[in-house]
């Protein structure tokens, strides 16, 4: 514990404006030196290791975190040796410090996730739509409409799994309903996320940043309705238009769901509040919001089996909130940490490459050879094959310099491009897992020009939309 607090008070005094004046006075050029070379290579090893975890199963976060050990090490190794050990320590401790911002702030945010989904919020939610007794295209436009609506607030990935859950539910019986229904989900999963600074850590690490400030975030509103609308329409006529066998099963929400949801809402709003009028990172608005459950969590334990000798067999069910006492703590546990620590990998990764100068090097190359308008389209086509958290950070960490158009341009083709393919983003890969053997690769490849035809538009609405931010 004490080690702990040690830490953090050490990350607290570090100075982001003390990182920038030491690197800059103290620099080594590593590029063309064995140690750059190394570095690219660790990295490039590490990453496809990444992209080969649906057939390995090796999780992403161990090759990353590995590399970001032996990518500093290396760089420590040649500064100790020039008698320049403090720079790389400053420069480690600057990228600690953005991690531990980011990782706070999604911790909450997967805390809460995971609170709605133990009191059975979206349990509750897919047993309605299944009981309604929609047809095939009706449910194929109510889960691709809630996913677009819900991934701005909860997260693109448990999104796709609660609207895949559903579509699984109803069209088991029917594999092209269920394949073109995730294709579905994934672009609108995606395309709702990218307008919102809680959407996607895209999204978030530009937020946290400062580049676009909270509100501006929602003039990618109607680019993102274009990226999903347009498949979505063109997808609608090969779904059946026929009628599924309804559901009966029926899952009512625990005692105090209402309330998270409630106090979900408010830790956001103070999440908000603090950075745009205290000038507070918004971790500190999101921690407090934490406080909020936790003092709700202390009321629910308390008073969780006040009636539980008077419950009879016939409501056990509707009282099963009161069954099991409230833990907040174990929702923490039941974070994404395998998410978590890749971001950790990942950060300190890519800022050990800036740190050696390979970004500056690429920076010039794309946005100032080549253009912003073109690095920042090419950046969602990329993010369809690599991840789009390095490649958002490798953006952020070069800092080019570009408009607020530009910026909310990079903020949506970096959300919305992962859709292009299906280990493009979180959302599809978790739907492959889910829908195995039904959503596949291919079954997503083969709608592709239509999402990619989605994909341009959005990009020519935005500029045409948003015309005042160029």
């Amino acid at each position: 514990m004490k080690r702990s607090m040690l830490i953090l008070l050490l990350l607290a005094i570090a100075s982001p404006v003390a990182w920038a004046t030491g690197i800059a006075a103290q620099s080594l050029s590593l590029i063309n030196s064995k140690v750059g070379y190394a570095s690219i290579a660790v990295f490039c090893v590490a990453y496809l290791l990444v992209m080969a975890e649906e057939f390995t199963h090796l999780r992403k976060s161990k090759p990353v975190i590995i590399a970001a050990g032996l990518i500093w090490a290396m760089i420590a190794y040649v500064y100790a040796q020039h008698d320049m050990p403090h720079a790389v320590e400053q420069a480690v401790r600057h990228n600690i410090l953005e991690f531990a911002e980011l990782m706070l702030f999604l911790l909450v945010a997967m805390t809460y996730i995971n609170a709605m989904e133990e009191r059975l919020v979206f349990e509750s939610l897919r047993s309605w739509l299944t009981r309604k007794g929609f047809s095939y295209r009706q449910l194929f436009w109510l889960t691709g409409g809630l996913a677009f609506a819900l991934s701005p607030i909860a997260d693109n990935l448990t999104t796709a799994l609660l609207m895949g859950a559903v579509v699984m539910a109803v069209g088991s019986s029917n594999p092209r309903f269920v394949a073109i229904s995730c294709i579905n989900i994934v672009v609108a999963a995606n395309a709702g996320g990218a307008f919102s600074p809680f959407g996607d850590i895209t999204t978030l690490m530009v937020w946290q940043k400062g580049i676009v400030d909270f509100w501006s975030f929602f003039s990618l509103i109607i680019p993102s309705m274009v990226n999903f609308l347009i498949p979505a329409a063109i997808m609608h006529f090969a779904i059946p238009d026929v009628l599924p066998e309804a559901s009966t099963e029926k899952v009512r929400m625990k005692r105090g769901a209402g309330m998270i949801m409630a106090l979900f809402l408010g830790t956001i709003a103070t999440a908000v509040s603090f950075h745009n009028f205290l000038h507070l990172p918004p971790m500190v608005g999101m921690m407090t919001g934490l406080g909020y459950l936790q003092v709700f969590g202390f009321y629910l334990r308390k008073t969780h089996g006040r009636d539980l000798p008077n419950y009879s067999e016939a409501t056990a069910n509707e009282m099963v909130g009161d069954v099991t006492a409230f833990e907040v703590f174990r929702h923490i546990s039941r974070a994404e940490w395998d998410t978590l620590l890749f971001f950790y990998g990942v950060v300190l990764c890519v800022g050990g490459l800036g740190f050696i100068g390979y970004l500056e090097l690429i920076s010039n190359l794309i946005y100032v050879d080549l253009g912003p308008t073109f690095a920042n389209v090419s950046v969602g086509v990329l993010s369809a094959i690599v991840d789009n958290i390095p490649v958002m950070f490798a953006v952020l960490t070069m800092n080019p310099d570009m408009s607020q158009g530009q910026w909310l341009l990079v903020t949506l083709t970096a959300g919305v491009g992962g859709s292009l393919l299906s280990i493009g983003s979180a959302a599809g890969v978790a739907l492959m897992g889910q829908a195995r053997g039904t959503y596949t690769f291919f079954s997503h490849l083969k709608w592709t020009p239509v999402i990619a035809l989605g994909y341009v538009a959005s990009i020519f609405v935005h500029m045409w939309v948003n015309a005042r931010y160029f």
